[in-house]
């Protein structure tokens, strides 16, 4: 049964790209099917993944707007063994045009449905803002992984975050939780990354993900040469925490449905 995953943050420039191309090209590593979803107008995880948005003739536009299917959109990564939904700066016009019609927080989650059965994980890298594009990968999602800095400013804007998830799993789409919080640009030498990982355990206990995203500079070159981490440096270290995170993430959900069918029993 596929997973469908949001990387959503409020806050800009916490690795919410970053993390969804790594996280993809590392879950495909594990033999995995795996979709990424940009819904960022600016089109960086499509860039990221080696597809010109440029070029692009159909875009997540199109499938939001119902003028296309998924598989008639669809494109393959350059490396690392995934596909991608790309998008980008016609998605704005996406988001106007939604703005009009009825069911309009639900269009990705209906464009997905017949295609669930071709993918184990679904990854929707979101936009930096609380906007009609987030709310749609949001009721489309089963969980959402949310990467943050160590700092206290991230905790806030989490907060906020954790509200939202709150009332579109009250009033939309009742499955949707948080499903993991990865620190990322991680120092362990520092003492308020130290403070805010405590509060981050604090409130959330073991939803806070034992993986955490260092400062890398192979993970920052990457994206210029369209490629992954992981096959732009595998041996780097941001290439290897995003392989352990995929794995954790495996290990979790095996977990997780162990533990539903002991119940069951």
């Amino acid at each position: 049964m596929v997973n469908i995953i949001s990387i959503a943050n409020q806050k800009g420039g916490v690795g919410k790209t970053t993390t969804s191309i790594n996280l993809c090209a590392s879950l495909a590593a594990y033999k995995k099917r795996v979709l990424l979803i940009d819904l960022d107008p600016q089109g960086n995880a499509t860039m990221g993944s080696g597809i010109n948005k440029q070029s692009c003739v159909l875009s997540m536009y199109h499938v939001l707007t119902g003028k296309n299917l998924v598989p008639e959109v669809v494109l393959a990564a350059k490396a690392g063994n995934y596909k991608v939904l790309p998008a980008n700066r016609d998605l704005v016009a996406a988001e106007v045009e939604l703005l009009k019609e009825i069911g309009r927080e639900s269009r990705l989650k209906l464009a997905l449905e017949d295609v669930q059965e071709e993918y184990d994980y679904i990854i929707i890298d979101c936009p930096p803002t609380l906007n009609m594009l987030t709310v749609n990968a949001l009721v489309a999602s089963d969980g959402v992984i949310i990467p943050m800095q160590c700092e206290y400013f991230s905790l806030e804007g989490l907060a906020d975050l954790n509200n939202t998830i709150k009332q579109i799993a009250k009033l939309i789409n009742p499955k949707l939780h948080i499903q993991g919080i990865l620190r990322t640009m991680y120092d362990p030498r520092s003492s308020l990354t130290s403070a805010v990982t405590a509060q981050l355990r604090k409130y959330f206990g073991n939803r806070v993900y034992r993986v955490s995203i260092p400062r890398n500079v192979r993970l920052a070159e990457a994206p210029s040469h369209g490629l992954p981490a992981l096959i732009y440096d595998r041996n780097s270290k941001g290439s290897m925490a995003y392989l352990a995170l995929a794995g954790e993430i495996l290990r979790l959900e095996k977990t997780s449905q162990t533990s539903d069918l002991t119940k069951a029993e």
